[in-house]
């Protein structure tokens, strides 16, 4: 197959397009590299740089595609910005880039682009929970902008199944973490400039580069009184990408949208996930406790029984000491090269 990642240049949609290209499919890789980098692209897979708001590329890429008699079999959609705190101080840019940007990908598909489409969402789109693990059928109620303009996506896909016939699976994923191992070690992790998640600022305090770990709220209603999480290798994630791609091929997909929660299915809290990474690192990481932040649900848990049961699929890191070990190699491996920051 040929397959278009749009976002392929960062963290996940790259750990996905390497997984593509290692099973034998061509790979274009769309991406405006604001948040990823070129160089850190897998062998094989060609790159063109761009926009998704600029309609007239999208469309372009496409004609191209058919006119080379080399048409795209289907598109990942990764392309977006993901700082659910940050989407709490200007929600404008996440509505821009990840709502209207994503129409523009959905229109350039239906004028010229295959009818399958594997559409990177999020656990931001259920907002505070009623019931935990998460199933699909959940309330989506979100409470911050990101996830709202996650699940616009979602909709427009909705509308876009039940007037075009456009096939689509969403994915909504829960906390990704770890590094992808392959033959040729790990090479590639989670980082992000300036960075907002979790186990890497963890890690960073483990490497010396911070002096301690912030707590943003430690009066949640959980165990410990800090956030509990669900999270998920990347690995595994990518593997679920392309069991999602193959399910868009089943008559199920032609009756209705495919949408599946992907985690592990067990949550871990702000303070567990520490004192995890005291145990792979060896380092004492010291933590602050600093007010909670506007828009963080108490707890997010996926139930991932439907993706086990309809798409075959089933984590192979199920333990937070296993996600966090491959990350902690990465991490290690990145700062021995002195002075090197960049995100990818």
């Amino acid at each position: 197959m040929r397959i278009l990642i749009t976002g392929g240049a960062g963290y996940i949609g790259g750990t996905v397009a390497g997984l593509l290209s290692e099973n034998g499919n061509q790979v274009v890789v769309f991406d405006n590299l604001s948040h990823g980098r070129r160089d850190l692209l897998p062998p094989g897979v060609e790159f063109v740089e761009g926009e998704l708001a600029d309609r007239p590329a999208l469309e372009g890429l496409f004609t191209s595609a058919k006119t080379q008699g080399r048409p795209f079999d289907g598109v990942l959609h990764f392309a977006a910005l993901i700082e659910a705190g940050e989407s709490m101080l200007h929600p404008e840019q996440f509505f821009r880039n990840n709502t209207a940007s994503t129409l523009a990908l959905l229109e350039a598909i239906l004028a010229h682009g295959p009818r399958r489409l594997v559409f990177s969402s999020t656990a931001a789109v259920y907002g505070e929970p009623e019931v935990v693990p998460i199933k699909e059928d959940a309330r989506l109620l979100p409470t911050n902008a990101y996830g709202e303009s996650k699940l616009l996506g979602e909709r427009m896909l909705g509308w876009m199944h039940r007037i075009h016939g456009l096939r689509s699976a969403a994915l909504r994923y829960f906390n990704v973490a770890g590094a992808p191992e392959g033959p040729g070690g790990i090479t590639r992790g989670e980082a992000h400039d300036p960075e907002t998640h979790l186990i890497p600022l963890i890690l960073d305090v483990a490497l010396g580069r911070r002096n301690s770990i912030c707590i943003f709220g430690d009066d949640y209603p959980t165990p410990d009184g800090t956030c509990i999480r669900d999270y998920i290798h990347v690995s595994d994630l990518a593997e679920a990408h392309l069991l999602a791609l193959k399910a868009l091929e089943t008559p199920a997909a032609a009756e209705a949208r495919l949408i599946f929660n992907l985690g592990n299915g067990q949550g871990f809290s702000v303070r567990e996930v520490i004192e995890s990474a005291r145990r792979v690192t060896g380092h004492p990481i010291p933590a602050e406790v600093h007010p909670r932040r506007a828009g963080d649900p108490a707890v997010l848990v996926a139930s991932s029984e439907k993706a086990i049961r309809e798409l075959g699929w089933r984590p192979r890191y199920a333990q937070l000491d296993e996600i966090l070990r491959t990350a902690w190699i990465w991490h290690q491996k990145r700062y021995a090269r002195a002075g090197s920051f960049a995100a990818d």
